[in-house]
């Protein structure tokens, strides 16, 4: 993909949204593993965008989740129960 920060941002967002909505779908027919891992790209695209957004760079799904760990829950800037949530998601 080309362009700039703000580009990439918004793809991530509108990833996110678009894999909420499978996951949504997924819920619908009781394929729970699959509505699982679609909501952890769900969430964390999101997370992608966030950290983008505040010049946070990573290159691993250990690493997102480190990063918005240390910066945005620890620094209860976003709830610990979206950190244990998001957690969960990337533990199933």
């Amino acid at each position: 993909m080309t362009g700039d920060k703000s580009d990439l941002i918004n793809y991530r967002i509108k990833r996110a949204k678009e894999t909420l909505e499978d996951s949504q779908l997924l819920i619908e027919r009781k394929r729970w593993n699959s509505a699982i891992n679609r909501l952890y790209y769900s969430a964390f695209y999101a997370v992608i965008a966030l950290l983008l957004n505040e010049n946070h760079k990573t290159t691993t799904h250990n690493g997102v989740k480190s990063i918005f760990s240390e910066y945005f829950i620890k620094k209860n800037i976003i709830p610990q129960e979206f950190g244990k949530r998001y957690s969960q998601l990337f533990t199933w």
